[in-house]
């Protein structure tokens, strides 16, 4: 099993986000857990491209302080929603480790952790979404909360992902140790 961090930048992470403080303590807890387990932690970042400000070298492009990459820890530059684009050569790496079991959280629900979670089923991965660990903001057609909903509660289920409790998805760190 993996853990992978989406998307989760300076530049995007704060207040706006729906349920920001659950989202915020999920986080923490998942990549603690998988430390502590000895489950790889995997970090995903955007770019928007040079003179975006959202791009290699600028602030809004690091990882936000709270959940901070350890030195060894893996991270997959991506220029368009999906993780799993041939570009960021995630799918490439997972592959040759063999694993099949990819638990994703961060942000924006409704565009990256979407097309990852698709993406990655698509391609044969087993995706694990915990509860209240990806969030989105506000858009013209759904609040954060809506979208929220949408994807965790009725698109991914049954169809592209196993969305669990965060006490689930910190048992399955647990297990995948005693494998």
């Amino acid at each position: 099993m993996v853990l992978l961090v989406v998307d989760v930048q300076k530049g995007i992470v704060d207040e706006r986000l729906y349920a920001f403080e659950k989202f915020v303590s999920n986080i923490r807890k998942l990549i603690e857990t998988a430390r502590e387990h000895g489950v790889e932690v995997c970090y995903i970042q955007h770019d928007d491209g040079p003179g975006t400000g959202f791009s290699i070298g600028d602030d809004a492009f690091e990882v936000y302080s709270e959940f901070q990459p350890m030195p060894a820890e893996k991270r997959f530059v991506k220029t368009v929603s999906s993780a799993f684009k041939k570009e960021s050569g995630l799918l490439e790496y997972l592959t040759a480790k063999g694993e099949k079991d990819v638990m994703v959280c961060g942000i924006m629900t409704d565009f990256c952790i979407n097309a990852t979670v698709e993406a990655g089923f698509e391609h044969g991965l087993h995706m694990i979404v915990p509860a209240y660990a990806n969030s989105t903001l506000d858009n013209e057609y759904m609040t954060g909360e809506q979208s929220y909903h949408y994807y965790n509660e009725f698109l991914w289920p049954k169809r592209y992902a196993d969305c669990v409790s965060m006490d689930r998805a910190l048992a399955l760190f647990k297990k995948a140790i005693e494998v």
